[in-house]
């Protein structure tokens, strides 16, 4: 009688110190930053070699449940499908369920959570009691959540910290094309006496696909624009890029606005194939004469404010990169009268919504320019932007936005 109980308190010993050997074992691989695959090893040999558990399926949360860790089953495990019924056990219990394959397979479910977030499942199942000499393999399930919970966090925060380094390069890549993409608008615009130029520009991220420029050609004619490229972020960002590097050139060949925009047409059409399009707006103006030609590419109609009229310059064509050739493509020229004021701007302003659903609309556009046609164009824009954030109160801007105020003095 003796002799049986102490042999039981050495087993129970034995067992002990086993089941610490490990724990310390799978700290010190987690201390020395061991790769998932490592730890999933070191894991494996716990369970199948030291505690003898014949079989065994490891479910992880990545994006969706995978299964990460198996052994002891054949090549039917091959392509496991994780069961939801799996996502209603709290606590260590026996498999009560056999919808599935892995229900009818396995006995018993060790649930890992964190707070109340399920982290993994495993499922065991031919357990072999005998080779550890212990009076039920239940009692070996509470520390294999313990080490399990153990990994497991571990691999999360292998997760976390990746993701921590790909957000911290991501970033510093949007940073730099944001720096990229200011060097992309002119430095400065004009302001003489005879012209003034302000704009204002507000990506809906840290990058975006409205673009303006000015151009100019000889000393008494520039080239302007105002263009919205379809989308938002890097993607809308690197097609405005190519707009602005093809104006460019094109302005060393031609002046001519109908063969400048054919050639932007075909650019878009070329390399976007029909997934990107963009309106345009673009006009050249002649201090000396006061002219003014411009051709509108499905762009906002900018507003004229001139002699107590407000005229929309709406003539041009259909958007860029839809279809080439372009069809029905007028230019329009103007002869722009004193103390005129152009506002131009993208389709961020009028999708501007309140608390009601409700969009800014044009005449509230032009009151505003109204009520300040004597500021300079600087303020006439910041008090645009004054009355968007008053007329969209907590909603949020919904895409970028974009503003060219002339005056032609």
């Amino acid at each position: 009688m003796g002799q049986s109980k102490l042999h039981t308190q050495s087993s129970d010993s034995s067992v002990k110190d086993l089941k610490l050997s490990a724990l310390l074992e799978m700290t010190k691989a987690i201390n020395n930053n061991l790769s998932t695959s490592q730890l999933l090893d070191i894991y494996q040999d716990i369970l199948e070699n030291r505690l003898k558990v014949g079989k065994l399926v490891l479910f992880s949360f990545d994006i969706e449940w995978t299964c990460i860790l198996k052994y002891g089953v054949d090549s039917s495990y091959n392509h496991l499908v994780f069961e939801p019924e799996l996502l209603e056990i709290k606590e260590i219990e026996s498999i009560t369920f056999s919808n599935g394959n892995l229900s009818k397979r396995f006995e018993i479910v060790v649930p890992v959570y964190h707070k109340q977030t399920p982290l993994a499942f495993v499922l065991l199942g031919d357990i072999n009691e005998d080779k550890i000499e212990m009076s039920s393999a239940i009692k070996h399930l509470p520390f294999i959540q313990t080490l399990t919970n153990v990994m497991i966090v571990a691999i999360e925060n292998k997760k976390l910290y990746k993701s921590s380094i790909q957000k911290a390069t991501i970033q510093k890549e949007l940073e730099l094309a944001q720096s990229m993409q200011k060097m992309l608008f002119p430095s400065s615009l004009p302001n003489t006496e005879e012209l003034e130029m302000n704009a204002l520009y507000l990506p809906h991220q840290q990058v975006g696909g409205d673009y303006y420029d000015v151009i100019w050609i000889n000393e008494v004619e520039c080239v302007f624009c105002l263009a919205d490229v379809s989308g938002k972020g890097l993607a809308a960002a690197m097609l405005m890029s190519n707009l602005q590097a093809a104006l460019r050139v094109l302005l060393k060949y031609t002046q001519n606005l109908t063969e400048i925009v054919i050639d932007i047409n075909q650019l878009i059409c070329d390399n976007a194939k029909a997934e990107k399009f963009i309106s345009l707006f673009i006009a050249k103006y002649n201090i000396g004469t006061r002219k003014l030609s411009y051709i509108n590419a499905g762009h906002n109609a900018p507003l004229l404010f001139s002699n107590y009229q407000t005229i929309s310059l709406d003539k041009g064509c259909t958007l860029l990169g839809i279809m080439n050739p372009l069809i029905s493509l007028e230019t329009e020229t103007l002869l722009v009268p004193l103390n005129s004021i152009l506002f131009a701007y993208t389709d961020g302003l009028t999708d501007t919504v309140n608390n009601s659903d409700e969009a800014i609309s044009i005449e509230e556009i032009k009151n505003t320019i109204t009520k300040n046609k004597f500021s300079s164009c600087e303020f006439i824009n910041k008090a645009m932007l004054f009355y968007l954030e008053d007329f969209k109160a907590e909603m949020p801007f919904v895409d970028d936005i974009a503003m060219l105020t002339c005056k032609f003095k």
